[in-house]
């Protein structure tokens, strides 16, 4: 979306002459106006302009000339991220099918009126805004639970990994790749050092406690390998502003250093008893 004070710019596209000039009419006293009379002639429209691209495109489906308005739409997605509006007349359910894949931010029937004409920009360029947002802020949080310390992994309600950071994949064995989709219970196996008896279920943990810190003494991580690692467990709930549970955000750290002080100080206290 433009800068506040900064009139928005769209891009219309459009192979009959007529039709560009009516949402030229329509939409010139409050955006800048950038037409164009084919996909091809689109394409170059953004390819000449990338330092100063549109804010918005409004595409006829069924451009002519060689190239229809969803090829045009596949290629602006690939390669440019900008707000796309389709407007059509009529096309079938196969140009309509493919019309989705290219993830649009709405539709506009022919013929239209001026106010469904506004409204329906308003509310694309509003969405993008949010998208773009939301993007923004997941590759906040990613890049800071990718810098943490220790290991995460996130999961969603249904108890699947839909993250794991560096150390996560470092202490479990397991990579981003591999991790992704499976149950925590797969990926993080953690028991009783003592017993061999698997410990509590973090995500049953969190659903009956809400946060917690730990799983119990003697915790042990059993990585993809089989090795064993001495661990302390903090658990989350990922919750949205309603309090709905989405998920559960899984913190661990191997401690075998600390457990080896302990055994060190344990040795040194019965040898005092003997």
């Amino acid at each position: 979306m433009a800068d506040e004070g900064i009139r928005t710019k769209i891009l219309v596209v459009d192979d009959e002459p007529d039709n560009v000039e009516l949402l030229t009419a329509y939409l010139l006293n409050d955006y800048d106006i950038i037409p164009a009379y084919s996909g091809s002639e689109a394409l170059d429209i953004l390819k000449s302009c990338e330092d100063d691209l549109p804010d918005l495109i409004l595409m006829d489906i069924m451009l002519k000339d060689g190239m229809d308005g969803v090829e045009a739409a596949h290629f602006i997605k690939i390669n440019y991220d900008i707000p796309l509006v389709y407007i059509t007349a009529y096309a079938d359910d196969s140009i309509m099918r493919r019309a989705k894949l290219t993830e649009p931010f709405g539709y506009i029937l022919k013929p239209f009126e001026e106010s469904e004409l506004r409204t329906n920009i308003e509310i694309a360029l509003y969405k993008y805004e949010m998208e773009r947002r939301l993007k923004e802020s997941q590759k906040w949080l990613t890049a800071v639970l990718n810098s943490i310390g220790d290991a995460v992994i996130a999961t969603d309600e249904e108890g699947l990994v839909k993250f794991i950071n560096p150390f996560a994949e470092a202490l479990t064995g397991w990579d981003q790749d591999e991790a992704i989709g499976l149950p925590l219970s797969e990926v993080f196996v953690v028991e009783n050092e003592v017993s061999g008896e698997k410990a509590d279920d973090p995500i049953h943990k969190v659903m009956k406690e809400g946060m917690f810190y730990g799983l119990g003494s003697h915790t042990v991580l059993v990585t993809k390998n089989k090795t064993r690692i001495p661990v302390d467990v903090i658990g989350s709930p990922i919750r949205n502003e309603a309090g709905k549970l989405l998920g559960t955000l899984v913190l661990f750290y191997d401690i075998s250093e600390r457990k080896g002080v302990e055994n060190m100080i344990y040795y040194q206290n019965s040898q005092k008893d003997m």
